[in-house]
């Protein structure tokens, strides 16, 4: 059953189907997800309608609508759920990070669980620090590869206050993994960081055993520089 709040967006999405878009969308995400073939900039569109005429939920009924969003088959549903999730970061609760780990570990993906990590989980631990290490040790000990990479994506904008040692002792707890998406995440946040202390990621990297794909992503701000 569509949630009465969520039901006036549903409708909309419901009216721009494009079921070619949709096709397309669903092959580029391996056919994981069923679509409406709303494309990003409509998709943005739409959904400042729908705010401007229906406002945001009141707090106490944010985990039943993202609740509702993320239940719900298009996957547009859930970029919208992670869209009004991250409204209310000025307003985060210590039990919300548990509905964000429900998101991250459900129709896990690529295409939400980034933002989920980067941005809903990155501002949360901004609020909440003393969270982080027994949220983020939970979610290395799991052995779910998407909680796993959350737990690594969580810093990617935290630029100078990263925690560094908490950031490269993680990415050594995964350098063995095989798994691509781990392997992505392990350069993709190294590659970040380098931008804000690129000498001491090149010698992280220098000293440590990774896969070729995680070099390779990691150097990659590093080298161009080096090039300019």
């Amino acid at each position: 059953m569509i949630h009465p709040y969520c039901q006036p967006l549903v409708v909309s999405f419901t009216r721009h189907r494009d079921h070619e878009a949709a096709r397309q969308m669903a092959s580029y995400m391996k056919n994981k997800f069923p679509f409406f073939g709303i494309k990003t900039p409509l998709r943005k569109e739409l959904f400042r309608a729908f705010l401007k005429e229906n406002g945001l939920p009141m707090q106490g009924e944010l985990h039943a609508v993202i609740s509702a969003l993320w239940d719900l088959p298009e996957r547009e549903n859930q970029y919208v759920a992670i869209s009004l999730f991250y409204k209310f970061k000025k307003k985060y609760r210590e039990e919300d990070i548990l509905l964000a780990e429900k998101m991250i570990m459900q129709k896990s993906w690529w295409d939400s669980v980034d933002g989920i990590a980067a941005w809903i989980a990155g501002d949360y631990f901004r609020k909440f620090p003393e969270k982080i290490k027994p949220v983020t040790r939970r979610w290395m000990d799991s052995e779910n590869i998407w909680l796993q990479r959350s737990a690594l994506l969580f810093q990617l904008r935290y630029k100078q206050h990263t925690d560094e040692d908490l950031l490269f002792r993680y990415i050594q707890e995964l350098t063995s993994s095989t798994e691509f998406f781990i392997r992505k995440a392990i350069g993709w946040t190294l590659r970040e960081y380098s931008k804000t202390t690129p000498a001491r990621v090149q010698q992280f990297v220098n000293e440590t055993s990774m896969s070729g794909l995680s070099r390779k992503e990691a150097l990659k701000v590093i080298n161009r520089e080096k090039l300019s």
